[in-house]
């Protein structure tokens, strides 16, 4: 049975919606990386700009200056650790990877920034396409579809198709659970992941905490929706899933472990 790797989230930001300001700090930062290297974290992933409902931009010397000193202390104290960058500027993503990071994650899918699919497919790292309707500080203001599994597998496959075009050879996808979706939205996805299987080199799913579990289980405080994170992705466990984006990465290396040995 595969196992989805896990992606630990590190949010070097003052304001994002679970942890922000707990990881602002560069020694905190490196020390959490760390930590959730040692719980069984496969990836970090680092973000310096918020991307929760509401938030406003940053602009890249600032994400950078949040960054970079951080991928290059963790690689510096434990150079096996992969590291992804959470940035959907092309500027940032291109000195990341050069500090030494392997991936980016882009939320926006490459759209934000016409050159993003060209800086990676030139360092031969892989990307995370995002599906997100508008942007974060309005994308919650009333979210409609006419069919949002069909749309969301749309809009993934053209911009899969763009990234190949530029010359990116591995492209993973995330259908983007909350990011301008109600609650019945980010159910209908999860409902249907198999529909994305086909369209990338692998689903990255991030449900970690996210708003439509406390809207189903009545949790308000977001690092409390731990262990209601982790029954859902029990649930999808059998599903085809290449990446897990979590915050609570001892919980879900666990689940990992007792999940194998209970369904395999």
């Amino acid at each position: 049975m595969q196992q989805p790797l896990i992606m630990g989230v590190l949010n070097v930001t003052p304001d994002s919606f679970s942890d922000g300001g707990r990881f602002d700090v560069r020694d905190a930062a490196v020390q959490h990386a760390l930590e959730m290297r040692r719980q069984g974290a496969d990836w970090i992933d680092v973000g310096g700009e918020s991307t929760r409902p509401g938030a406003t931009p940053v602009p890249a010397d600032l994400e950078c200056s949040r960054v970079l000193p951080v991928i290059r202390d963790i690689i510096a104290a434990d150079a096996g650790v992969k590291i992804s960058v959470d940035t959907s500027k092309a500027i940032v993503a291109q000195q990341a990877l050069e500090a030494g990071a392997h991936m980016i994650n882009d939320v926006t899918a490459g759209r934000h920034d016409a050159r993003m699919f060209d800086v990676v497919a030139s360092s031969g790292a892989p990307i995370v396409l995002m599906h997100m309707q508008g942007e974060p500080r309005t994308m919650q203001q009333n979210p409609q579809y006419g069919d949002v599994v069909h749309e969301v597998v749309d809009m993934l496959g053209d911009r899969v198709a763009a990234a190949r075009a530029a010359g990116v050879t591995t492209v993973y996808v995330d259908p983007g659970i909350g990011f301008g979706k109600t609650l019945e939205h980010n159910l209908d996805l999860l409902h249907n992941l198999d529909k994305l299987i086909s369209v990338g080199d692998g689903i990255v799913l991030g449900i970690s905490r996210k708003r439509f579990i406390g809207e189903i289980t009545g949790v308000q405080t977001p690092d409390e929706r731990d262990v209601a994170t982790a029954f859902v992705h029990a649930l999808l466990w059998t599903m085809p899933v290449a990446m897990i984006r979590v915050h609570n990465v001892a919980l879900h290396a666990q689940l990992r472990t007792l999940s194998y040995r209970v369904l395999s």
